[in-house]
């Protein structure tokens, strides 16, 4: 026998879960772990922008294996972590804390967990172009 109840699949996800998007973040903490083949951070971002999402976190690794160091090369250069430790290969977890950029989310569901992919990076300084919403005249010509 089926049976259906309106507003039951709602009531699964989190109310707090942040949607797949594109956001203003600051990285709240920060976790290494290393495993034997892959060596990873834990990140934990705080949504800044936009506001109707602000003070939700959510958590995400960034990968730190030789075939992985390029998006987390990525994630350092626009978050605006030192240049100069950067420039020497070298990591201090407590300076990650603070950074602030633009992140694009998505989640995908892998042996029944829900885990975020950390899918693109931005400075922060571009939230704004990111943000606004296209023109109606620049609509018309990415249509074309």
């Amino acid at each position: 026998m089926r049976r259906r109840f309106q507003g039951l699949a709602s009531t699964a996800q989190a109310s707090t879960e942040v949607p797949d998007g594109v956001f203003l973040v600051r990285v709240d903490q920060v976790r290494y772990s290393r495993e034997r083949q892959k060596p990873f951070y834990t990140v934990r971002f705080s949504v800044l922008e936009p506001v109707s999402l602000s003070g939700r976190t959510f958590s995400g690794r960034l990968y730190c294996s030789s075939k992985a160091l390029w998006k987390f090369s990525w994630f350092l250069r626009d978050f605006g972590y030192d240049s100069e430790l950067l420039g020497r290969d070298e990591i201090e977890d407590k300076l990650l804390v603070g950074l602030r950029g633009v992140v694009k989310i998505s989640h995908v569901v892998l042996n029944g967990r829900t885990l975020v992919n950390l899918d693109a990076f931005a400075p922060a300084s571009a939230w704004e172009s990111i943000s606004s919403p296209v023109p109606p005249s620049l609509r018309s010509e990415l249509a074309s």
